[in-house]
């Protein structure tokens, strides 16, 4: 009996449906790795924020790699990678590179976040989150299957390219650190700060002010800007001129932008010195050369790298606070900025050679909390369209008014000694909020060169010397 050749096929058998308990693994692992730690940044795309689609790619990898590890393992993970995203988010804020964050992490000791009702919600927020992660870290989340796995590496990439969309009109307003290369310039350098000063003997002084930004598109605020030097008194004494200068990161940047006349930062300098920098330059040609600072010198190593770029005197808040400052909360409580121009005005009224000040302001440091002996909760009185609008922001222009009008009465009294004056700030204001945030521009400062009408008329030992080394030169 013959028989039939049996067929050589093989039927494709259909792959198996995904487990439940798969997808409930999968559930669970979204709402830890995906929802928790994530939420409270996503539920600021409403209002603006820095972009995290990095720290969002990151957290999901993690999560991927201990799923099926002990609890207290991925708990770990969850804390490690959480606040990685924390800094992260943190630094770039402020324009802050996250490794100059972590250097100075030692100093926050100095800082008071209770004063600011932003920060302290935003910390309850974070424990909270926490809290509700040891407990959902405890349902099971080690999904095998690979569809599930790709299935949830499809939700995180989602996540973060979506991220990236939210933020994307609000590019250039965040982590302004600068390349290599990239075109270099300062108030400094743009207001030809020493074009004439340092030849006959007259003062020099620099102000950096905390968080001044350039208006952008808000003829409010720029009305305000600088308004209390545009008057008939100021105008008497010095011709002024105004401009604006490019920024990166934040105000140690900023320091070494108008002082060492370079992009950097700080850290290189606190075991080095660096002769090129403008006080050393000064000192070099017979000024005496002093450093003020409304805050404390241990924050961001200050007391230890102003001596190596050149400073031979510095003040910080302790000594104004001595000298007669009050005391100024907020975040960074201090010594009140608007106090120290008439310490300023002491020391060039007193000095027997030409004087190199510099001092930089702390007071208007984001945010800016009500009460704390600052004087702004009636700010309206500066700007009701502010008041109105942009409450914090009118807060801290008062702050500005009340610097600019404490110094304007120094500068404009028939003692004031001849002084060329270079105001700038350091950063854009760093704003939480997008519509805030885009009221001042994202890559510049603002800066008012304030240089003296006359000669100056310097009693002092020291000037054959500056004489010499100027001609020397």
């Amino acid at each position: 009996m013959a028989t039939a050749p049996l067929t050589a096929t093989t039927a494709k058998l259909p792959r198996p449906p995904i487990p439940h308990h798969e997808w409930r693994h999968l559930a669970n692992w979204l709402l830890a790795w995906v929802v928790l730690a994530n939420l409270g940044y996503m539920l600021m795309w409403i209002i603006g924020a820095p972009p995290r689609h990095s720290e969002i790619l990151m957290i999901g990898v993690v999560g991927l790699i201990v799923r099926s590890q002990v609890r207290w393992v991925q708990y770990l993970a969850f804390i490690g990678v959480s606040l990685y995203s924390l800094l992260g988010f943190i630094a770039a804020l402020f324009n802050l590179a996250i490794s100059s964050l972590l250097h100075s992490f030692g100093f926050f000791l100095e800082l008071d976040p209770s004063q600011s009702i932003e920060y302290v919600i935003a910390g309850s927020a974070v424990v909270l989150l926490c809290g509700i992660a040891w407990k959902a870290l405890h349902r099971p989340a080690s999904f095998a299957d690979i569809r599930v796995v790709l299935i949830a590496g499809a939700v995180v990439i989602s996540l973060s390219l979506f991220d990236k969309w939210m933020s994307f009109d609000m590019r250039g307003h965040y982590k302004r650190l600068a390349e290599a290369g990239a075109p270099f310039e300062s108030a400094r350098s743009k207001s030809g700060l020493l074009s004439a000063a340092h030849a006959n003997g007259r003062n020099v002084m620099v102000i950096v002010v905390e968080s001044l930004g350039l208006p952008n598109g808000n003829p409010e605020l720029q009305k305000l800007l600088f308004a209390r030097y545009k008057t008939p008194e100021v105008k008497a004494k010095f011709d002024l001129s105004f401009g604006s200068t490019t920024y990166y990161n934040s105000t140690t940047a900023a320091e070494i932008r108008e002082l060492c006349g370079r992009w950097g930062d700080y850290q290189e300098l606190v075991e080095a010195k660096d002769s090129t920098c403008l006080p050393a330059e000064l000192a070099r040609k017979g000024y005496e050369t002093r450093a003020y600072h409304s805050f404390t010198g241990d924050f961001f190593d200050r007391q230890y790298w102003y001596p190596n770029i050149g400073f031979q005197h510095q003040t910080f808040g302790p000594e104004l606070l001595a000298k007669g400052a009050q005391d100024c909360g907020g975040v960074f409580p201090g010594a009140c900025d608007r106090d120290v121009p008439r310490q300023l005005a002491a020391q060039l009224k007193a000095a027997t050679k030409p004087q190199f000040i510099y001092w930089l302001t702390v007071n208007s440091h984001l945010p800016v909390p009500t009460g704390s002996n600052l004087n702004v909760d009636r700010c309206g009185q500066v700007s009701p369209e502010l008041s109105e609008k942009f409450p914090m922001v009118c807060r801290q222009v008062g702050l500005w008014s009340q610097l600019d009008a404490a110094f304007v009465k120094e500068i404009t009294a028939p003692d004031f000694p001849a002084t060329d004056i270079l105001i700038v700030g350091d950063h854009m204001p760093p704003y939480f909020d997008r519509k805030t945030r885009s009221q001042f521009a994202p890559d510049r400062v603002p800066y008012i060169m304030l240089r003296w009408k006359g000669e100056a008329k310097p009693a002092t030992a020291a000037a054959p010397q500056l004489a010499a080394a100027t001609k020397a030169k």
